[in-house]
């Protein structure tokens, strides 16, 4: 007996909602020339734990349903790209101590991170999800989803939080966010 359509997990309320915050997700971090510093910080405030809350409420696919892996949008130089942006945004507040990490059991400094590279390590799988997701295929819809839930188990779940540790502390702490003019940007009036 086949199932109705649309009754798959992958079509499941869930689902959908994590797909819409995970588009929103990545359209923002594209667009993050469009926003001052300031204001952006703010933002990913708010996305984190949304997306966060999202994942965790995704449903588990029975079963990954094709043996090939599902493609990879997001190419090294599109990452490098979005990366390379985010720190121009970021600056000198990208970098925070990491205390997360496994290997600083074993370490005699503290170890850094990179906000900027968190938002781009998500940014990366929830592009290659959203874009595997839009393809419409029901075994590609399901590995997808699969895929995109492990790494956030395994991997960019993690990221997320600990990069939301981070913007606390620059939204809450005495950090001046505001973007300094830059000097070829200032127009000379006489």
């Amino acid at each position: 007996m086949s199932k109705e359509p649309f009754s798959e997990v992958v079509y499941s309320k869930n689902v959908i909602e994590f797909a819409t915050v995970a588009n929103e997700y990545c359209s923002f971090i594209e667009a993050v020339d469009q926003f001052q510093r300031k204001d952006f910080i703010t933002r990913v405030q708010k996305l984190f734990p949304l997306l966060y809350l999202k994942a965790v409420l995704l449903p588990e696919p029975d079963i990954e349903m094709s043996d090939d892996v599902p493609e990879k949008f997001v190419s090294e130089e599109d990452y490098n790209f979005i990366l390379h942006k985010l720190e121009v945004k970021f600056g000198q507040f990208d970098a925070y101590h990491e205390v997360f990490d496994p290997s600083m059991q074993y370490s005699e400094v503290a170890l850094e991170a990179s906000i900027s590279e968190n938002i781009t390590d998500v940014y990366q799988d929830l592009k290659d999800f959203i874009l595997s997701y839009r393809i419409g295929t029901l075994e590609v819809m399901n590995d997808a989803l699969w895929e995109c839930r492990n790494n956030f188990e395994q991997y960019w779940g993690q990221r997320l939080v600990n990069g939301l540790r981070a913007i606390h502390n620059l939204v809450y702490g005495n950090s001046d966010l505001d973007e300094e003019e830059k000097e070829d940007d200032k127009i000379d009036i006489k």
